[in-house]
């Protein structure tokens, strides 16, 4: 097991914020669906991304990568024989790839690891059933077999379980022979990623109807368009040092685009009502604040940046509510316990509900030895965590950072932080 020794020290510089692997995921996907050459550029090629591109191979599309590229050439899908795709432990490419692989009749397996195996398909499972198509998964770990084919026709889905599965059924309807609608029937969460998938899609050639999140109704046999994309900063990774300015760290972020679709965006207009002052000069974004005060928080519109966000909170005046959280525990670990768990082992005073916490406002955190759960974001957030300790903050499995972020390191040495990596034992 390997462990980092962080010294609480400020953060100072600017940072170019690491591609967004949302937008990377939905890309490289669809420049596989599409006849021709794309050419996707500031692409960081992390295990989830990975997982991906050898998830398109799998589909009959190749792929050639340099340090920031990939060109993707795609076209008939012809998916191999009895295949077996690794989707590590990357939900985003288990269920945006899961249909695809059914647009001819199939038989493949999809693999991971980690909490993979834990997280819901439940929604796929009764399309599964509805359409006749045979599947079977071990229990807790993740072994999919499918066999068969999707027909194109209403689909009913959940919209509060993970927009992944509407965005894979996004992907998948327009090569159907026949049109097709889905109906949302719960209410939905996540609508951002849904926002960018239809923008994705848009730009590769394919047009879906949005009747107000409602249904979207798409058209079958359509075609997607070879094109050269540039993909955006990442607005969940920004947020790590987006905290870190309000905490009293001095850092500016460039490749941010403010006019983004993305809905870890929120992190801008969460941080703006806790007291931070935002500004943009010369394409460089950097936060001020005196105070940051407690506020009410839904992280049902973004999940993935509330461990940064509880960091944020730990150290704000008052109290922080965060509602309709129930999400982040079918994450990479369970991520309520887990950042309430470590930080207050830091000194916090965070309490953890069914689907919320509430985090009373300490001055400072005393410092001490955590878990990342092997959880990247939790990691991350420790991490920035540690620059407003008093004494060292010792961190466990801190290459978990890989799965979304595998620079992270580098670049917090970079801006000044101070830290040593050790192994132990075997």
């Amino acid at each position: 097991m390997k462990k980092v020794e962080i010294k609480p020290k400020k953060l100072v510089g600017n940072i170019n914020i690491p591609p967004s692997k949302s937008m990377a995921h939905r890309a490289i996907i669809c420049a596989a669906l599409a006849k021709g050459e794309s050419l996707i550029t500031n692409v960081d090629f992390s295990d989830d991304i990975i997982a991906t591109l050898g998830a398109i191979e799998n589909l009959g599309a190749h792929y050639e990568k340099g340090d920031t590229w990939v060109k993707v050439t795609g076209g008939d899908l012809k998916a191999k024989d009895n295949a077996i795709v690794d989707c590590n432990e990357s939900g985003s490419t288990l269920r945006f790839i899961v249909p695809l692989f059914l647009v001819e009749n199939n038989k493949v397996t999809f693999i991971g690891k980690g909490n993979l195996g834990k997280r819901p398909l439940k929604p796929y499972y009764e399309i599964f059933e509805e359409q006749s198509i045979e599947y079977y998964n071990k229990e807790g770990i993740l072994e999919l077999k499918i066999n068969g084919s999707l027909n194109s026709g209403e689909f009913h889905v959940k919209g509060d379980i993970s927009s992944q599965f509407i965005s894979g059924l996004l992907f998948t309807l327009p090569l159907l022979k026949g049109d097709s609608k889905i109906i949302i029937t719960t209410k939905l969460e996540s609508k951002g990623y849904i926002d960018l998938t239809l923008d994705m899609l848009k730009k590769f050639g394919i047009d879906i109807v949005n009747n107000d999140y409602k249904e979207f109704v798409i058209k079958g046999n359509s075609q997607y368009k070879a094109t050269n994309y540039e993909v955006e900063g990442d607005f969940s990774q920004s947020a790590f040092y987006l905290v870190a300015s309000c905490l009293g760290n001095e850092v500016e972020l460039s490749k941010l685009n403010l006019q983004s679709l993305q809905g870890d965006k929120e992190i801008l207009d969460i941080l703006n009502r806790m007291g931070a002052n935002i500004s943009v000069s010369d394409d460089k974004v950097s936060l001020k604040v005196e105070q940051l005060i407690g506020t009410t928080i839904d992280a049902a519109q973004c999940p993935d940046i509330i461990p940064v966000v509880a960091v944020a909170a730990a150290l704000a005046k008052g109290t922080t509510n965060i509602i309709n959280a129930g999400r982040l525990r079918i994450k990479e670990c369970d991520r309520l316990t887990a950042i309430a768990s470590e930080l207050n082992k830091l000194g916090a005073k965070v309490q953890e509900g069914e689907d919320y916490m509430v985090i009373e406002g300490v001055e400072s955190l005393k410092g001490g030895e955590v878990n990342s759960f092997e959880d990247h974001r939790i990691a991350m957030s420790l991490a920035i965590a540690a620059t407003c300790c008093k004494e060292k903050v010792i961190i466990d499995n801190p290459q978990c950072v890989k799965k979304s972020y595998p620079g992270f390191w580098q670049d917090y040495k970079s801006l000044g932080g101070e830290l040593n990596e050790w192994s132990v034992g075997q």
